[in-house]
């Protein structure tokens, strides 16, 4: 029986081609610094390439004709990948973390929570704070809501209220958010560390410049939420 074809999708980033795996007659060359050399014979744009000892990448695929650069491409993977590191250093991405509590909870018990909200609010995540009841537990919703604005009231100096205190079903929650100073330490702290990390991989980038002074030319044919660290009571 005959097996059915199967088809893959191939999940990696486009390829950049560069000198010798660059295949179409003629490209549009552009030096370094910008300046425009002009529609050229692709084996001319890579003599001029060679005679500067330097590479020629395609930079433009989609263009008619291709629009190709002529650079040291050693240093354009590292400038591009340092463009990529500053971008994303930029994002901040917040989660909503949960803190789980019963209206028995004791006053322990409690502060553990508070100091577990209080260190996701300070890594720039909001916080749902939810108090269960259990059977007749529910007739007495005012316990759940004096433990839960004891701890607003003691998150008050780096979070914002976004839902107060209310019923969910058998539950009553509220969500905290990081105050607009909270979040841009963590982003200053976030920028820290990328430029840490730039800095100290920036040896070994120009250590595999130096390995990719010769390219390879050879054809290549394939051209609730919960967090670990949610406190939670024991019935």
């Amino acid at each position: 029986m005959a097996m059915g074809r199967r088809n893959f999708r191939d999940t990696r980033g486009p390829q950049i081609r560069v000198n010798h795996r660059i295949r179409v007659a003629e490209v549009r060359v552009v030096l370094d610094d910008g300046t425009m050399l002009g529609v050229m014979p692709t084996q001319e744009a890579l003599r001029k390439a060679e005679s500067r000892n330097l590479d020629l990448v395609e930079v433009n695929p989609k263009s008619n004709p291709p629009v190709c650069k002529i650079l040291d491409y050693g240093r354009y993977k590292y400038e591009e990948k340092k463009r990529a590191s500053q971008a994303k250093k930029k994002q901040t991405v917040v989660e909503l973390k949960e803190i789980k509590l019963r209206p028995k909870t004791d006053d322990h018990d409690l502060n553990v929570k508070l100091r577990a909200a209080r260190r996701f609010l300070e890594a720039g995540n909001k916080v749902k704070c939810t108090c269960r009841f259990r059977g007749r537990e529910i007739t007495h919703p005012e316990r759940a809501k004096m433990q839960l604005d004891w701890l607003i009231e003691h998150m008050v100096d780096i979070a914002n209220v976004e839902q107060r205190p209310q019923m969910e079903g058998r539950t009553m929650s509220l969500i905290v958010a990081p105050k607009p100073q909270v979040m841009q330490r963590v982003q200053d702290e976030k920028a820290r560390a990328a430029e840490k990390a730039l800095e100290e991989g920036e040896n070994l980038e120009e250590t595999e410049l130096d390995d990719e002074d010769d390219i390879d030319d050879e054809d290549d044919d394939d051209d609730d939420i919960d967090d670990d660290d949610d406190t939670k009571d024991d019935d």
